[in-house]
């Protein structure tokens, strides 16, 4: 795998979740930074017995209504 892919939301209180596409893993983080310690460390328990990805992307998703 050459990439792994997270689909990152913005929760109402300010703070992040993010979920990995195709694979079972899950965080989240109250910052931007945090979250991204997070993944990395997830990623890392997630495939400790396996070769990780060599990338991973943070695909920060917005669903704004306007009326």
């Amino acid at each position: 795998m050459n990439e792994l892919v997270f689909e990152v939301t913005q929760e109402a209180d300010g703070g992040f979740v993010a979920e990995a596409l195709g694979e079972g893993i899950f965080t989240e983080g109250d910052s931007w930074e945090e979250l991204r310690a997070n993944v990395r460390e997830a990623v890392s328990a997630y495939f400790f017995d396996q070769p990780a990805p060599g990338a991973i992307r943070l695909h920060l998703v917005r669903d704004e209504v306007i009326a």
